[in-house]
């Protein structure tokens, strides 16, 4: 593992931080976008099909965009086990969402999976041996509040499908992980198309054993022009998502990073609001506020130029 990967400063440059955190920043809220796009499909296609089939969408033209780009040399595969983890990582990251988001609104899925920050923190300590910065811990705080806050009416009322979100959380903070030890050991298309081959295949795999698991809601029937088109666009926002996401755990740590994915609540409830008239409550609104208190602690507090 390089070095750069193996430790993290107390305080990382201006000049670093502030790209890795506008690059995540647009990362996160353009997932937002393709979820709500997911969302729209709920009972339509089961989520493990709509799963491989974003990912097997994206991989084709990804795998085109790489031959045309770099040629036979560039489809190589450094540090397998570590792109094994990203694409495994991903995998279960969104098939585990997108069922959630299946089973209960887009803002409660989105809440209850931003525990996946202060996983992500935990994990680059214990795995990558990083020690984020104070500025961190106080933003982690407030956000993690925040989610409180928003999902305290809601608690009784979701049961278990709330473990649909977290386990996929759990996946998120994990990748974001394996993201920052694979940094700078290929390009970011390549890197891409990496994830997206490996996801592809563990996602092919859920979306089969759910086909013949009996369930009805995961049984795969032929899918609508409708239902591809938006899987088309869903494998478009969320591959530059993911890459936008990877160019910013190349410049800061996960744990740096992580709270940056609040965008994605606050982006959850307009959509609600827009597309299925939904109008947050009190604790709603004080959870954003919350989570937009503690955003504006890490901007102020990791941006801030020494001296």
């Amino acid at each position: 593992m390089p070095d750069r990967v193996a430790t993290s400063p107390v305080a990382l440059p201006h000049s670093t931080i502030v790209p890795a955190l506008l690059f995540a920043l647009a990362g996160f809220s353009l997932l937002a976008v393709g979820d709500a796009v997911v969302k729209s499909m709920a009972g339509v296609w089961p989520g493990t099909a709509v799963a491989a089939l974003r990912y097997a969408i994206g991989f084709a033209g990804l795998t085109v965009i790489l031959a045309l780009r770099e040629g036979r040399a560039g489809f190589s595969c450094p540090r397998p086990w570590v792109q094994v983890g990203r694409g495994v990582s991903v995998a279960f990251g969104s098939v585990f969402f997108f069922l959630g988001m299946y089973a209960m609104p887009q803002a409660d899925a989105t809440a209850i999976s931003f525990v996946n920050p202060v996983l992500a923190a935990l994990f680059s300590f214990l795995i990558l041996k990083e020690k984020p910065p104070a500025a961190i811990g106080i933003s982690i705080l407030l956000a993690f509040m925040g989610v409180l806050m928003i999902l305290k009416p809601n608690v009784a009322t979701i049961g278990w499908a709330g473990i649909l979100p977290l386990i996929g959380a759990v996946a998120i903070a994990l990748l974001m992980v394996f993201n920052r030890m694979a940094a700078g050991s290929g390009s970011l298309l390549l890197m891409q198309w990496l994830i997206s081959g490996v996801a592809t295949i563990v996602l092919l795999v859920f979306a089969a054993a759910g086909h013949v698991s009996g369930l009805p809601s995961l049984h795969i029937g032929m899918p609508t022009l409708s239902v591809v088109l938006k899987c088309s666009l869903v494998a478009c926002t969320a591959t530059v998502s993911h890459l936008l996401i990877f160019m910013a755990t190349e410049r800061a740590s996960a744990g740096s990073i992580a709270p940056m994915t609040y965008v994605q609540l606050l982006i959850a409830i307009v959509i609600g609001k827009i597309a299925y008239d939904t109008t947050p409550d009190i604790w709603a609104l004080g959870g954003a506020a919350m989570i937009i208190g503690g955003g504006l602690v890490l901007w102020r507090l990791q941006t801030r130029k020494p001296g």
